[in-house]
């Protein structure tokens, strides 16, 4: 039997505003409430659009002591809709925890298809895409150097999120792990005025990025083993 759905996840723009889908527009119109990572980020979006809801922080700092009263109110017959501050919720951002609670008291979750950073970034890399894996951020310490030992050997594109601050460092640990002539690209700032693509082997990208100023979200693809 078809329910109505207690919880769906709410792509939103990565950048640029147009990329918002007019079925996602509608249901953050409607639910009951909307659970957003930085009420202040969403808050924006939603004054550019004209919608008007409820907005309850959940972030990954919070989450474990929200989910219990979020759970509350959608077995009570509430319909929440959850996002984060870019993107597809769940996808490096909360949203996971939730979405088990909510399957675990059997509410039924429906996700909206829309914007995600990595999509863009691996069509756009030139790249074999028929197959990848999607990496995300690597631990900043403990585990970091096994995962890449064990990434090295990996027949897939690669697929990373990474700091600005940190691209640097990762190029140089993915070049003494998987060697200098993989070829792989930077994708930043996707959809927005300064997006820019640099594509190349690891050892030209280390070189040029070494001399840039770099700003924004980044997407790093990487070549799989041959």
């Amino acid at each position: 039997m078809n329910r109505n759905p207690s919880l769906y996840l709410v792509p939103t723009p990565i950048g640029n505003l147009e990329d918002i889908t007019l079925r996602a527009i509608r249901v953050l119109k409607e639910v009951d409430f909307i659970l957003s990572e930085d009420t202040r980020q969403t808050g924006i979006l939603l004054k550019h659009f004209g919608i008007r809801n409820s907005l309850v922080s959940h972030h990954q700092f919070n989450e474990h002591k929200s989910i219990e009263s979020i759970i509350s109110r959608l077995k009570a017959g509430e319909v929440a809709a959850l996002v984060s501050d870019a993107g597809t919720p769940g996808i490096s951002d909360p949203g996971f925890l939730l979405v088990r609670a909510c399957l675990q008291e059997e509410l039924d979750v429906e996700s909206l298809p829309g914007p995600t950073a990595l999509i863009p970034a691996l069509v756009n890399s030139g790249l074999p895409c028929e197959s990848f894996l999607f990496v995300g951020f690597l631990p900043h310490k403990k585990g970091r150097a096994g995962k890449l030992k064990e990434l090295s050997s990996s027949p897939y594109t690669l697929v990373f999120y990474e700091s600005p601050f940190r691209l640097s460092k990762l190029i140089a640990q993915l070049m003494e792990s998987m060697g200098p002539d993989r070829r792989a690209s930077v994708s930043r700032e996707l959809t927005k005025i300064y997006e820019e693509t640099l594509r190349g082997t690891l050892q030209e990208l280390s070189e040029q990025f070494a001399e840039k100023d770099v700003k924004g979200e980044i997407v790093l693809v990487v070549e799989g083993a041959r």
